[in-house]
């Protein structure tokens, strides 16, 4: 299986310009044959809003206009899209969202659990559903979004959802250039998964988006990589039943790992429990 990751630029609040432009890089991924087509973190918003306020304005609900926009688009071209976009909660504030469709609907859906205090997520409400996979019937696919990327629990809880590949929109801005060139080896080398970090470039009100994008393999190989800021699409060639064949024999009958078979979760009882410290910039 193909997949590509779309290292763009974004307007800020020009939700369909921004729409339209995915749909020509779709397009252009669905014409090199990647059944798989990923997007930055809020590529249909932008990022940067001063004020809940101010991001609500683009907020839609999902499904929404533009979700269906893509579904359609997905229905000519064939395919699968993941992308981000702001969704609105029913208490007037927003989720910083992600969705995965094909050309018949909505296939997944996932609101950001960890939001650090910049952009829109200074504003927006921490995600409030489970950590789950999609199953497309070929392959199973994780959905995260930028700063879930460095809290490993994300990509192991995932993992043992049974995921095939993570896909993680992600708009990094400068330092997480180590992020980007380690963190995102190392989640699909622990888990034994592919990983895909799909980053925005271009600059929004005072910040600059730093590329970066990357693909990695069950081993935490690289299999492709945009290592500048520039617009680029990334292709790889995934295998869904590598990630799921966990157990890795480096020399048989005398050296082999089984990163999850081998874990010891009893000792692990610190992971979860509650925590009291207050969040910079929200109530605890």
């Amino acid at each position: 299986m193909k997949i590509a990751g779309v290292q763009m630029d974004v307007s800020l609040g020009q939700v369909r310009e921004n729409l339209d432009k995915m749909i020509e890089r779709l397009r252009e991924t669905r014409s090199e044959g990647a059944e798989i087509t990923i997007f930055p973190e809020c590529a249909l918003t932008g990022y940067c809003f001063d004020s809940l306020a101010e991001a609500r304005q683009y907020a839609e609900q999902i499904p929404g206009p533009s979700v269906q926009a893509m579904i359609e688009a997905c229905a000519e071209l064939g395919g699968m899209a993941i992308f981000g976009m702001l969704e609105p909660t029913g208490d007037e504030n927003v989720f910083n969202a992600a969705v995965m469709v094909n050309g018949e609907g909505i296939l997944g859906t996932y609101r950001k659990v960890h939001l650090p205090f910049l952009g829109v997520d200074q504003w927006s409400t921490f995600g409030d559903r489970p950590f789950d996979v999609v199953d497309t019937g070929d392959i199973k696919v994780g959905l995260n979004i930028c700063y879930d990327s460095a809290f490993p629990e994300s990509s192991r809880e995932l993992t043992l959802c049974g995921a095939d590949l993570i896909a993680l929109p992600t708009n990094w801005p400068p330092g997480a250039e180590h992020v980007a060139a380690h963190a995102i080896n190392t989640r699909a080398m622990e888990n034994g998964i592919y990983y895909a970090a799909v980053n925005r470039v271009g600059h929004e009100r005072g910040y600059d988006f730093i590329g970066g994008s990357r693909i990695c393999g069950v081993a935490g190989e690289t299999l492709a990589v945009a290592d500048h800021r520039d617009e680029t699409i990334l292709y790889a060639e995934i295998d869904p039943a590598a990630a799921r064949k966990k157990r890795v024999e480096r020399i048989p009958g005398k050296h082999s790992i089984d990163r999850l078979a081998d874990r010891r979760p009893e000792f692990y009882g610190k992971l979860v429990e509650p925590h009291n410290l207050p969040k910079p910039g929200r109530e605890s």
